[in-house]
């Protein structure tokens, strides 16, 4: 402790040294960044765009993409900017709030994820009462408290996890991870790894109980349906939710969970990407290509786009079809 320094700034890990993969580095991650905000950007705004799809499936949807895009954004950028200029430097507020964002995106995203399953539950299994229970008032409060209480649980664990004195500088992960912090704490962080294992188990067991009871109430009641068309239908609106619930779920678990006896460098790198890029990535793929209420407003929303610009600029598309 007597030779304790105060910390200012912290030094990222960079997936390579050499030159050429750190260009390779920044090109992939520049195409799936730009991937992740064009593909959850076009899916707010077909939403927001078509009448059709203003109901609270899809105002959870544009909550998730918007929890989607916190999470790529508090990572991919810096971890670009490393492997274009090789300064794997990051300033102590940088640091901080790359661990405030991700601890916002990922924990909105359980919590949306959540919502979304009991929004599904109703929809199916209390038809008849879905307007009534799934107004605009409890769905904007959902949404708020949801939220709200994970800014408040980020604002707590990113103070709990900065207010430990560091020993060293240097971070083992292309961003600012909180179990990776507190390994470098000159201080004994029990407490910190204590609280943070007990409430993401309590936090995760809890959502995971309440959407596993969802479905299984849904399945339960979509069994009972005689018509095939009104089974398939059902299960339409409930596979892209359940698929982009497990591939959080799997890729969170392999990147806190998964045993040391399989725990390197690269791995670790390799395990924090899959967490915190592929959902994010994915999730308004999987939407796009799994609702069809959402490809035919897309579709509609292109068709309008098309007609105004070949209105917009009539004399341009006359000298292309000429050329």
């Amino acid at each position: 402790m007597g030779n304790q320094t105060t910390v200012t700034e912290f030094f990222l890990l960079g997936f390579s040294g050499l030159p050429e993969l750190q260009i390779l580095h920044f090109v992939v991650f520049f195409l799936i960044y730009s991937a992740a905000l064009v593909g959850n950007f076009l899916l707010v705004l077909t939403v927001v765009q078509n009448q059709s799809l203003h109901s609270p499936m899809y105002f959870f949807l544009v909550n998730l993409s918007l929890s989607d895009v916190c999470l790529i954004t508090a990572t991919v950028p810096k971890s670009m900017a490393i492997a274009w200029t090789n300064s794997r430097l990051i300033s102590f507020s940088g640091c901080v709030m790359q661990v405030f964002l991700v601890v916002t995106g990922a924990g909105a995203e359980l919590t949306i994820l959540t919502v979304m399953a009991y929004d599904r539950y109703v929809a199916i299994c209390h038809p008849l009462q879905y307007t009534l229970i799934m107004n605009w008032n409890t769905c904007l409060q959902m949404a708020a408290a949801s939220w709200i209480s994970i800014i408040i649980n980020a604002v707590f664990h990113t103070a709990n996890t900065f207010r430990l004195p560091f020993c060293t500088s240097s971070i083992k992960q292309f961003f600012c991870d909180i179990p990776q912090l507190l390994t470098m704490s000159c201080t004994d962080a029990a407490a910190n790894v204590v609280g943070l294992l007990v409430e993401a188990i309590v936090i995760c067991s809890f959502c995971f109980f309440l959407i596993l009871t969802s479905y299984g109430f849904i399945f339960f009641t979509v069994s009972k349906i005689q018509s095939v068309k009104a089974r398939s239908k059902a299960f339409s609106t409930c596979t892209p939710h359940l698929t982009v619930f497990c591939l959080f779920l799997s890729t969170a678990i392999f990147s806190y969970m998964r045993p040391k006896s399989i725990s390197s460098v690269a791995i670790d790198l390799l395990a924090a990407a899959l967490y915190s890029v592929l959902p994010p990535l994915l999730n308004p793929m999987i939407y796009s290509l799994r609702n069809k209420e959402i490809q035919m407003a897309m579709q509609k929303m292109w068709k309008k786009l098309f007609e105004f610009c070949l209105i917009k600029f009539p004399m341009k598309r006359i000298q292309w079809i000429r050329i």
